[in-house]
């Protein structure tokens, strides 16, 4: 799909009595809005593709913090100014590499797979908001209970069966205005 998108237009089985719950992996989306356009992805923005004119039911940011450091401070304040419930992880020593350097670990993966079962009975739409391809057997799952899924992420840093697999996917290159605009000085 080469089409721009807005963050209004509604899809196919979109109805505005739907009940939306949005799950945001705020590292998987930082990482590849830097490595696609150098820039912070707008979270405003995000509600917006999530919902399309849908009631929401709740959404919820997940972030990984790393200790001491306080430049996630105005971060987690502006999503919770959003309306974002924001869920924060201290980022954790999880290994030693083979060349003496430590791993840190900060994943989110089972807490958001956990949030999304405690959602699914209360929704019609779960809006995963990650490419990781490791929620793809929860997400069908979810599809079997009668869920719609939906997936925005972007494409190049998105595991194929993420988009195969979603109701709708949403490929947030592609999206007019998905990126905050950049500061000049």
């Amino acid at each position: 799909m080469n089409e721009r998108l807005s963050a209004a237009d509604p899809g196919p089985g979109e109805h505005a009595d739907q009940r939306v719950a949005l799950f945001v992996d705020t590292q998987n989306l930082y990482y590849a809005a830097r490595d696609a356009a150098g820039r912070n992805l707008d979270y405003e923005l995000l509600l917006k593709i999530a919902t399309r004119g849908r009631r929401l039911h709740a959404a919820t940011a997940y972030v990984v913090e790393r200790e001491g450091e306080s430049t996630a401070y105005g971060f987690v304040t502006r999503l919770s100014a959003l309306g974002y419930r924001v869920r924060r992880r201290a980022v954790r020593i999880h290994r030693g590499d083979g060349e003496g350097r430590l791993v840190l670990e900060g994943d989110w993966d089972m807490g958001i797979a956990a949030d999304i079962v405690r959602a699914w009975d209360h929704v019609d739409v779960i809006v995963l908001a990650s490419g990781d391809g490791d929620f793809v057997p929860l997400l069908e799952l979810a599809q079997q209970r009668g869920k719609r899924v939906e997936v925005v992420a972007f494409r190049e840093a998105s595991a194929q069966t993420s988009i195969d697999m979603a109701d709708r996917f949403v490929h947030l290159g592609e999206v007019d205005g998905a990126y905050l605009p950049t500061t000049r000085v």
